[in-house]
């Protein structure tokens, strides 16, 4: 049973070794700019010495069978020859599965490291310093008076809480208060609708999740959780099944609806003219930010937890159309900053700083004038296939074929940098902040100010 699974898991669920051996060149120059430890002819060697294994293996099992057959047709003389024969496979066998066993499993700690090749219009880059930015939106604000930052503002209008925030839930933790309730929970209704506008089908996704979703969309840099560097929380407490008994399951809270959204497509196999499929989740969002210990450490910039609109398509797997699909998410989500009236911009992401299985990213950044910086506000990725392995999301070409699909994923709207950004864009000599004209509606009584 352990080889028939193992063996399914290596072909399956990771990027295609064939097409890695038939390109080794482009995947270890893929490697090296995306900063990644990984060894190809390590992964190769390995490979073909866990094939041989297999196939010793296999043979031995049909040796086996063999046996068992001439068994039932064997004379008491020939009975003990064939006894002996049997003892020398099994042991043979035996001897080998346990080498088998460590060999795939180096092969998997291998495999999960292999990156797609990224687009060829992804600037090769070291880190964040490399990359580009290639639009950007609105004029910078210049205040006639001296500026508060969003930080002083929320404390004079009573909008947030930090103290409060890290008194009972910790570090970052922080508490929205009276219109700022109001104003994040207008964003995110005029986030749900513009989606639901644009053709995007509404999910509201659970946020505790079975590890596999998460393995499958990226979110592990492993085989399996790792707590050092995956900026995950898992659930300490265990679960009870619908028998009673207790779940072995791990469970973890999502940092974005996008693994949720992904893995409810898992083992599906569509029909091209079913696709692209264009759906959105609003959820709470838990990150616990280990990778940015030190960095921004007051304030409401980094946060452990917040509410999120995530776009999510699943494409054909056709390079142009999918690149296409993901200019046309990234459009969705600077209308809804301009609409806002936030300045912003939008970054084109280099190698070093991408993800293993990004084929192509860009991350669009709103501008906060008192605190003089530039806030992420989302990011958009194109995963190609390499998700699609993971979680087996298929589909069937006009020629009958199976293929895996392309997935990709934008932020449409999080709730509290553009929040941050709202407030020092547009507040006022009095302290008050002017609500964005789109936003209104979903304001109680549709205020137009935020005042004390």
């Amino acid at each position: 049973m352990y080889i028939c699974i193992q063996f399914v898991f290596c072909s399956t669920f990771m990027l295609d070794i064939k097409f890695i051996r038939e390109n080794a060149a482009a995947i270890k120059e893929a490697v090296k700019n995306k900063n990644i430890t990984l060894d190809i002819d390590e992964l190769l060697e390995t490979d073909k010495k866990r094939v041989e294994l297999l196939r010793e293996i296999e043979n031995l099992n049909g040796q086996k069978n063999e046996l068992n057959e001439q068994m039932k047709k064997a004379s008491d003389a020939e009975r003990k020859e064939i006894i002996e024969k049997g003892k020398a496979v099994k042991n043979k066998i035996s001897e080998i599965e346990p080498e088998f066993k460590i060999i795939s499993q180096k092969f998997d700690e291998l495999m999960v490291k292999v990156p797609t090749i990224p687009s060829a219009d992804t600037p090769i880059g070291k880190n964040g310093d490399d990359n580009i930015e290639v639009y950007s939106w609105g004029e910078k604000k210049k205040f006639d008076f001296e500026p508060k930052d969003y930080m002083q503002l929320g404390n004079d209008l009573d909008l947030i809480d930090l103290e409060k925030g890290a008194k009972v839930a910790g570090y970052r933790g922080y508490y929205l208060k009276n219109g700022g309730v109001s104003l994040v929970m207008a964003m995110m209704m005029y986030a749900i609708n513009k989606m639901i506008e644009k053709g995007y089908k509404p999910f509201i996704p659970p946020t505790l999740i079975k590890g596999f979703a998460l393995f499958g969309s990226g979110y592990f840099k492993g085989t399996d959780y790792d707590p050092e560097i995956d900026e995950i929380y898992q659930i300490a407490s265990s679960d009870k099944e619908a028998t009673g008994e207790a779940s072995k399951e791990k469970k973890f809270l999502v940092g974005t609806a996008e693994p949720s959204l992904l893995a409810y497509y898992a083992d599906e196999v569509f029909k091209e003219e079913d696709l692209p499929i264009k759906v959105f989740g609003f959820s709470q969002c838990y990150r616990s930010e280990i990778g940015s210990y030190g960095k921004d450490t007051k304030g409401m910039y980094r946060v452990h937890e917040f509410m999120k609109v995530e776009q999510v398509v699943v494409s054909k797997a056709d390079f142009e159309e999918s690149t296409k699909i993901q200019e046309e998410m990234v459009s969705i989500a600077k209308e809804m900053h301009e609409e806002l009236g936030l300045p912003y911009r939008v970054i084109k992401i280099c190698t070093g700083d991408m993800a293993a299985g990004k084929y192509r990213a860009f991350d669009i950044e709103a501008w906060l004038p008192a605190s003089q910086r530039w806030a992420e506000t989302g990011s958009a990725s194109n995963f190609a296939d390499w998700q699609a392995r993971r979680l087996n999301v298929k589909y069937i070409d006009k020629n009958g074929e199976r293929k895996f699909a392309h997935l990709l994923n934008d932020t449409a709207l999080p709730s509290v940098r553009p929040f941050l950004a709202i407030l020092e864009n547009y507040q006022q000599a009095d302290g008050s902040i002017v609500v964005p004209e789109v936003l209104r509606k979903y304001m109680p009584k549709n205020i137009g100010v935020i005042k004390r």
